[in-house]
């Protein structure tokens, strides 16, 4: 039983309950930073870590905090824990965090924690909490680094460029160039070509769950018309 629930945890956050595909929540950090998988790939690690992390921190204090004051106590939790982590980007990917900017500290206001701290970690156990935050962190990071190398391939012609402002002097050899002496596609990197990527992402995943829906009810009455049991007796 319990390895159904975290199988629903962990589908939940990646697909069915996506925080950016079907919630539609942070989107605001999502299409601003997205310019590049370097940039989708810093902002998703800051922000899982806050998620797991706020999430923990709400599971274990649950029982002792009134509903009076329950929502500025989980505001407090993640502020703290953003402080942590602009603090340590800081320390190890400084010239990451400058690009990054504002985008940071405004973990603080991204509903996707929140909403997760206030809907599940307040009233579940600390492992289905922890679970629940590392999956909703993995979904949002595949959005991220899904739409910001669709916009570096199309804006730049490269993907995994300046991969050395996370990983090291050696992560510049990661770079791969797609489109030689490519112009770029200025639509792709500005805001405007995000919520035309971010659409087509979430297009594409209401294709699959129309087909998926749909190849279920051709199962479903297959499964209905086999043998039924008759009644012998009087």
């Amino acid at each position: 039983m319990a390895d159904s629930n975290y199988r629903t945890i962990a589908l939940d956050g990646l697909w069915k309950n996506n925080p950016a595909l079907v919630q539609l929540l942070g989107l605001c950090p999502l299409l601003a930073v997205t310019g590049s998988v370097i940039n989708a790939l810093g902002l998703s690690l800051a922000t899982t870590l806050v998620l797991v992390g706020s999430n923990l921190c709400v599971s274990m204090i649950r029982n002792f905090v009134p509903p009076t004051v329950r929502l500025p106590a989980f505001v407090m939790i993640i502020a703290s824990l953003v402080t942590c982590v602009e603090l340590l980007m800081q320390a190890m990917a400084y010239e990451l965090y400058q690009i990054l900017g504002i985008f940071i500290p405004l973990i603080v206001t991204n509903c996707a924690i929140l909403g997760r701290a206030d809907a599940f970690a307040s009233k579940n156990p600390i492992v289905p909490s922890v679970l629940d935050g590392l999956m909703m962190g993995i979904g949002f990071s595949v959005v991220l680094l899904l739409l910001g190398a669709i916009r570096e391939v199309l804006g730049q012609g490269t993907l995994f460029s300046d991969m050395q402002l996370l990983f090291g002097p050696e992560a510049e050899a990661w770079k791969i160039t797609l489109i030689g002496d490519y112009q770029g596609f200025l639509f792709a990197v500005l805001p405007p070509g995000a919520f035309v990527g971010m659409g087509l992402i979430i297009a594409v995943k209401n294709l699959i769950d129309k087909r998926l829906k749909k190849k279920a009810e051709t199962i479903a009455p297959a499964v209905e018309t086999g043998s039924k049991r008759v009644r012998v007796t009087g």
